[in-house]
Parts: C-alpha cells; sequence; structure tokens
C-alpha cells in the first residue's frame, strides 16, 4: 500500500508537469511562429516477483510473470515545429518562411534563430525585430527608400519612388539536423545546443529550405480546442492518482485497526 503511494504520488507529478506545459501553449495562442511543446513520459522500473518464462514444480513454463510498476516520470519536453497558420499584414518587412528554415539574428552579441518575421528598421536602417536584434546578415535600407520588394528565395531590393533600384541583398535561411534539440531562450528565439548539431545555411527555396512569403507572418501553431481536451484529460488524470492515494490511505487505516 505504501508503493501504491508513491506510484500515484508519481503520477500526480507528471500530470501537474503536463497541466504546466500546456497552459504554456495556451497563453501563447496569439503569440508569432510560438511552436507548441508536448510533454513526454516514460514507465519507471518494476518489482519483479515471478520472471516469465521460469521453470515450475512440474517442468513448465510461467506463461505469465509477476511484474509491478512503480510509477511515471517525465522524459523530455519536446517542441513541436510544425507550420503554424498565416496571417496577411501587407507589411513590406512582414516574413513567413513557408516550410522549413529560421532567421539568423544577434541579441546580447550572440546568435539566436528565430521564425518570427515581424522586422522593422532601426534609425541606422539596419532590419531588426522589435527588441531591436540585427537580422543576419546586415542590410541596410537606404533612407529614401519608397518600396522594399523581397522574392520567395530571399532576394531582397529596395527601390525609390521612381522604381529604381538602391540597394540589393540576400536574406539567409538556417537549418538544424535535430530542431527538437534547440534551446528556447524566450522572446520567439532558440540558440543551438550539441543536440540539435551546427546551424546549415542556405537560400530559401534551395535543398531543404523553404521559401520566404512577403507579407506575411506565421502565426502560433497551438490548436487551443485540442489543448483544452488534453488538459480535461490531465485533470481527471490526477484526480483519479490522488484518489489512489486516499484509498491506499484508507487501507492502511484498517491495517492499523487491526491490532487495537
Amino acid at each position: 500500500m505504501i508503493r501504491s503511494m508513491w506510484t500515484a504520488a508519481s503520477g500526480m507529478s507528471a500530470q501537474q508537469m503536463m497541466i504546466d506545459v500546456m497552459a504554456n501553449n495556451l497563453a501563447n495562442t496569439s503569440t508569432v511562429s510560438f511552436k507548441k511543446s508536448r510533454a513526454e513520459f516514460e514507465d519507471l522500473f518494476y518489482a519483479t516477483y515471478k520472471e516469465s518464462g521460469s521453470l515450475t514444480s512440474a517442468g513448465g513454463n510461467v506463461p505469465v510473470g509477476i511484474q509491478i510498476g512503480m510509477g511515471t516520470r517525465p522524459v523530455a519536453v519536446q517542441k513541436m515545429f510544425t507550420q503554424g497558420d498565416y496571417m496577411e499584414t501587407k507589411n513590406d518587412l512582414d516574413l513567413a518562411i513557408e516550410g522549413e528554415g529560421f532567421f539568423k539574428l544577434i541579441s546580447d552579441d550572440r546568435e539566436v534563430y528565430s521564425r518570427d518575421g515581424a522586422f522593422n528598421v532601426d534609425s541606422d536602417g539596419y532590419i531588426v525585430n522589435a527588441r531591436g536584434d540585427r537580422l543576419q546578415p546586415d542590410f541596410v535600407v537606404p533612407s529614401d527608400t519608397a518600396t522594399i520588394n523581397i522574392e520567395k528565395n530571399g532576394e531582397i531590393t529596395c527601390l525609390d519612388v521612381g522604381g529604381e533600384p538602391l540597394a540589393t541583398g540576400q536574406i539567409a535561411l538556417y537549418t538544424f539536423t535535430n530542431p527538437a534539440g534547440l534551446k528556447s531562450i524566450g522572446r520567439n528565439a532558440y540558440i543551438e545546443t550539441q543536440a540539435s548539431g551546427d546551424a546549415l545555411g542556405g537560400d530559401a527555396g534551395s535543398e531543404i529550405f523553404g521559401t520566404i512569403a512577403q507579407g506575411y507572418l506565421e502565426m502560433s501553431n497551438v490548436d487551443a480546442v485540442e489543448e483544452m481536451i488534453n488538459m480535461i484529460a490531465g485533470q481527471r488524470a490526477y484526480e483519479m492518482n490522488s484518489k489512489t492515494i486516499k484509498t491506499a490511505d484508507s487501507m492502511l487505516q484498517v491495517a492499523n485497526n487491526l491490532i487495537r
């Protein structure tokens, strides 16, 4: 009965973590380019009282053994990099990646990667995000630019009022062998880790890279209805585990009363 308490307690802890993950997903349903997370669990070791296939006194084999599990534990919280819906903004510097890839920026003197394409121009003409992090490679928009055209392959052209080109450049995309291994640092940004592998750069639309859609933003890939359904299931599982503890406690009380 003591074992059942610990087992149920591990289940309550696991369900609490799952609710925490879903709460973060739901909080970011309107966050540009947000990628939902999924909590993953594994069962703990088992107490084996009889091995399957062991010999019986009659010389046969036991078809099914006796094993009692010790509960569960979280093993990973994985980012799901599925595509989010697109929102049309008609803003020249709003960019959405259609397919694989990340933008690279410099934030606090380090390289970070993001799918958030809500860009602006700072006082020096550099293309930056809302925090002032510069898009890499650097590109300066001339002060007398009237129109900015960005092709699907990432080629950027600044035009004056007469339609004459003032400056051209190339927006690069980056990808990873294992995007799920990236470390989230908030601010819609990630940094590479040993698990993700090194960043692989290239032009949009080439090889494994997606294309760039100008005037669009990629929205969160969170399905609010799915998250709510999973939250209800998690709440019920938490309640059932708590009832298991109460039941085990009642059984212990009965056992204690036997000696009185």
